[in-house]
């Protein structure tokens, strides 16, 4: 990291020194998104800056990053309180690497750990919301493998919550294999309330005085669990 990279994030944090709760937004964006569930993915993301900016306190200490993950892994936006968030246009092409996804997911949020305790910034447990309407593809069965590995391992140490949702498509089977918590299935192409409840979580878990309140959050009404 440059010197200029780390005066910035001192500065960052000077001017908002609120404990952070860290959100890795994993969104497939392969070819089987083209098209009005690509167009829907990109209108939740606006949704979610919008909802999060409306409640005083996620709006300084939610951070989202966004990581789409295809044919490649793009780190779309870094980590930003909802006020620097720009939500991106993505566009939908090539395969489904989730394997190599999730372990980049994971290594930013070791990262952006290591920066808040740095700088003296209390944090809570960092969040992974995975969206998908497949299963990897275009990858060895060792990446995968290795991932769903550091999922469970990160989970029973709680360094992460691990939440993935089924878009029209999915393999929810092969999710369930590689996950503590059981995916759910979005209902029709409704991100713009998906996006809603994750505003809502976030917040609700900013304002916690324990990490243990995140494991009581109220259902979403946006999903099933078939």
């Amino acid at each position: 990291m440059s010197e200029s990279s780390t005066l910035e994030e001192s500065l960052e944090f000077v001017d908002n020194p609120e404990p952070r709760c860290a959100c890795v937004l994993l969104l497939d964006t392969s070819a089987s998104m083209t098209g009005e569930p690509i167009t829907a993915l990109n209108s939740g993301l606006r949704v979610l800056k919008e909802d999060l900016m409306r409640d005083p306190v996620a709006s300084v200490r939610v951070e989202v990053a966004v990581v789409s993950f295809n044919s490649e892994i793009n780190v779309v936006r870094d980590f930003a309180t909802p006020d620097h968030f720009d939500p991106p246009v993505l566009m939908a092409k090539g395969t489904t690497r989730m394997g190599s996804a999730i372990h980049k997911a994971l290594d930013m949020l070791q990262v952006r750990k290591a920066t808040y305790k740095s700088n003296g910034i209390m944090y809570y447990r960092p969040w992974v919301f995975m969206i998908t309407d497949g299963e990897p593809q275009g990858e060895p069965d060792g990446i995968v493998n290795t991932a769903a590995a550091r999922i469970k391992d990160d989970e029973a140490n709680k360094r992460v919550c691990f939440f993935a949702v089924g878009v029209e498509g999915a393999n929810m089977e092969r999710l369930g294999q590689l996950l503590v918590r059981p995916p759910v299935k979005l209902v029709g192409l409704n991100f713009a309330e998906m996006f809603v409840w994750l505003s809502r979580s976030t917040g609700q878990v900013s304002r916690s005085k324990s990490d243990d309140q995140q494991l009581a959050l109220p259902p979403p009404g946006w999903a099933t669990t078939t």
